[in-house]
């Protein structure tokens, strides 16, 4: 490409541009069939994917550091980046550069450690929980988003108390106010990947009216989180930041829960870390999770995850847990055929996620389909269960039967022309999603 005025060439000044709105990201710039990395982006991204570092001249005065991969690995080389805590801005083409004279147009998503869609970004058991803490002088108050899933949770309480929270929930990312830098630490430790936004983020007001909005609602009573200042502070924040980001394909977040610690106990960092509930602290050592986790499904994982970070209180609750289990023991042939169906599920909180914001795959849509196939013959066993606990439990598990015929016709319709055609079949089922989240 020709040089302007015999400086950088019109791609890299547009790269400069593009670069200059996010300094604290790697940017991921697509030309043609890669993406690359320059300068000191290049150099990061190289020690971290462990590829090739070049130089190269593009115009500018000496050469710069260059680093690529095809971007058909995205799946493969994103995740890593993020993992190691980086901030991926991805510059993708909104157009052909063959069909123009013209730069190519671009759009920018911004990636970072708690906003990912991708589950390939992590362990899919566990949660990729983003964390919003505000804090004033004498209390604090939190909110948890599983972009992948999501779930939306707040509360808010004594620092102490979120502080607690924070280390059962282990978020992969905790936004908080600017020019706090010290107080945060200071209240819950620097142990978290922590990124500062401006206050006015987190205004209540604010907040409030832009969760009604989101949630469609008059009033956040329904959720019972309307006198919860600093919660709703939090929760807002959080929606702000996915604009910010530019996640704006939000519409399976459909709810915010409130966390309610009078039902289960929260337990210091003290104490996860001297049981090894979650992790261990020696190199070959084994978790609590390693050694009791037998879920079938990536769901059952994150929820089992969660009982042991947040036990119950109440003995009630605690022993229709154990009716469940005592039934499957005692039932082997239904525990059996319970799991066949379990399997055949798989994650299906994550896949209509993927609906929602219309990055399910055909493969993925199928795998839904399959799934949905499982819910009538999985209600029917446990209703026929002695157990009142089991029959309660089930009793609201919805097939969702016109949806399965919908995507089955759907993927019949498409079939000989698959191929990236994921978002034309979520089109066509994502009128329905709200009854295919009524599934718990």
């Amino acid at each position: 490409m020709a040089k302007k005025d015999g400086g950088e060439t019109p791609l890299m000044q547009q790269y400069y541009s593009m670069k200059a709105k996010y300094p604290d990201a790697i940017l991921l710039y697509r030309m043609g069939d890669f993406y690359e990395t320059f300068g000191e982006d290049a150099i990061t991204t190289s020690r971290i994917l462990g590829i090739t570092l070049t130089k190269r001249s593009h115009g500018s005065p000496g050469t710069v550091e260059l680093a690529g991969f095809p971007h058909h690995a995205i799946d493969n080389y994103l995740p890593k980046l993020v993992r190691a805590g980086q901030r991926v801005a991805i510059c993708e083409q909104l157009e052909d550069p063959k069909k123009t004279k013209f730069l190519v147009k671009r759009v920018i998503e911004l990636v970072t450690p708690g906003v990912s869609y991708s589950e390939y970004s992590t362990d899919t058991k566990s949660n990729i929980f983003l964390a919003s803490v505000y804090f004033n002088k004498t209390e604090a108050g939190l909110a948890l988003l599983d972009l992948s899933t999501g779930e939306f949770l707040t509360t808010e309480g004594s620092f102490n108390t979120i502080d607690k929270l924070l280390n059962s929930f282990q978020p992969k990312e905790v936004i908080y106010q600017r020019g706090q830098e010290s107080r945060f630490h200071e209240l819950f430790g620097g142990k978290f990947y922590m990124y500062p936004i401006e206050e006015w983020f987190f205004d209540r007001d604010a907040a409030s009216e832009r969760l009604e909005k989101h949630f469609e609602v008059n009033s956040l009573k329904g959720f019972g989180i309307e006198h919860m200042n600093c919660g709703i502070s939090s929760a807002g924040a959080i929606l702000n930041y996915l604009e910010m980001t530019k996640h704006d394909m939000i519409s399976h977040i459909t709810s915010i829960s409130r966390i309610d610690e009078s039902h289960c106990v929260l337990l210091d960092k003290f104490t996860l870390r001297n049981l090894e509930l979650l992790h261990s602290a020696y190199e070959e050592g084994r978790s609590l999770v390693d050694i009791i986790d037998r879920t079938i499904t990536p769901m059952g994982g994150r929820t089992l995850r969660r009982w042991i970070c947040m036990p119950l209180k109440s003995p009630e609750e605690i022993n229709q847990r154990l009716d469940i289990v005592d039934h499957f023991i005692r039932q082997e042939d239904r525990r059996l055929q319970a799991e066949n169906f379990l399997e055949s599920i798989g994650d299906l909180e994550r896949l209509a996620s993927k609906i929602g914001v219309g990055r399910i795959t055909p493969r993925e849509m199928n795998q839904l389909k399959i799934a949905l196939s499982c819910i009538a013959p999985l209600k029917d066993l446990c209703q026929q269960s002695e157990s009142a606990v089991m029959k309660k439990m089930t009793e609201p598990l919805n097939p969702c039967t016109e949806l399965f015929e919908k995507i089955k016709f759907q993927l019949q319709e498409n079939a000989p022309h698959q191929v990236n055609k994921g978002g034309v079949i979520a089109t066509g089922v994502n009128a329905e999603l709200d009854e295919l989240r009524n599934i718990s």
